[in-house]
């Protein structure tokens, strides 16, 4: 199906916002459907858009999902793509979830206020439960060498900054690396994650 905006998984409604992102990412999902033709896509679910989708839209779908899915008990903001990005229509469909008594969760990479031209981030604590940062290295050099953000090693402090001003504004913010970086790499992390306030969540590395 094209134009999967709203999926389902567990009891998460999910919500693919875009598909751009500022970070390529050497680990990501959408790199094991990098070509676009074959749509192995994600949990069953083709997640390149043609469009992206008006909140109108995403609120439509996510409705008639609702009613198909009564277990469900938040809205994530997660695709291929990185959410905030489409910042307006993400309030917009968080607005929604919290009328319809959902909790919500953005998986975010941190770059929102860089990539928006302003700080966004009253916008995230207000519409937001749960805010989930990818921390993904210790460093700059080391995660600019995975994540090749958009704006070289500086990429690394935006999201530092990002999450940091979410914990700032009372916002539940729950930073995020790959089990796979190691455990020293992993203590580094935690005190990261512990300096600004900020819980720390490892997470598996998802092979497609």
């Amino acid at each position: 199906m094209k134009d999967q905006y709203v999926y389902q998984t567990g009891t998460g409604l999910y919500v693919n916002l875009t598909n751009r992102c500022s970070n390529r990412c050497d680990f990501c999902v959408r790199n094991y459907d990098a070509d676009k033709t074959k749509h192995h896509g994600f949990a069953g679910y083709d997640l390149w858009l043609d469009h992206e989708p008006s909140s109108d839209e995403v609120v439509a779908k996510a409705a008639a999902a609702l009613d198909a899915h009564p277990e469900t008990e938040e809205i994530v903001f997660c695709g291929y793509g990185e959410p905030t990005y489409r910042v307006e229509q993400l309030c917009a469909v968080a607005d929604f979830a919290h009328e319809r008594g959902l909790k919500t969760r953005l998986n975010t990479n941190g770059h929102g206020n860089a990539i928006n031209g302003r700080d966004i981030t009253d916008d995230i604590v207000a519409h937001i439960d749960t805010i989930g940062v990818s921390l993904n290295a210790t460093d700059a050099k080391k995660y600019d060498a995975i994540c090749h953000g958009k704006w070289g090693e500086k990429s690394f402090d935006l999201m530092l900054d990002f999450a940091g001003r979410c914990v700032k504004r009372g916002g539940n913010v729950v930073m995020s690396v790959v089990d796979i970086i190691g455990q020293e790499e992993i203590a580094k992390a935690q005190a990261i994650a512990d300096s600004i306030g900020a819980k720390l969540r490892v997470r598996k590395m998802i092979n497609g």
